[in-house]
């Protein structure tokens, strides 16, 4: 078999891996501690009273968003944490990347009750 042909199949097959995790949501580790949710978890925290935050563009949001959500940006999340109630806070976005970024960040600014759905699909 050609060496191109290998090569370009094996970064293919490694590229297909990425897109999966990354569109399935991955795992979300904060503080050593696993914090990603699937759908019915998340709903039932929110239920419950947790805050919903999606950390995707006012553009994003304004185009469609769980209900029941506010908005702050990732780009936000630092300077505006503070907007978030203390008690156990639901994040999310469209691939689940920012989610887990906003939830580093929240955790560094001192918030401990974090979960994180991944991308808004999930929900």
């Amino acid at each position: 078999m050609n060496p191109t042909v290998v090569i370009v199949s094996v970064i293919a097959a490694l590229v297909a891996v990425a897109l999966f995790v990354v569109m399935s949501g991955g795992s979300t580790k904060v503080g050593g501690e696993e914090i990603g949710v699937d759908g019915p978890r998340a709903r039932e925290l929110v239920e419950g009273g947790a805050t919903l935050v999606d950390v995707r563009t006012p553009g994003e949001f304004k185009s469609g968003h769980i209900d029941g959500a506010v908005n702050i940006p990732l780009q936000e999340i630092k300077r505006r944490h503070s907007e978030i109630p203390a008690g156990p806070v639901v994040l999310y976005c469209r691939s689940g990347n920012r989610s887990a970024q906003a939830a580093r960040a929240l955790h560094g600014l001192g918030h401990t009750e974090l979960y994180d759905l991944g991308p808004m699909h999930a929900w």
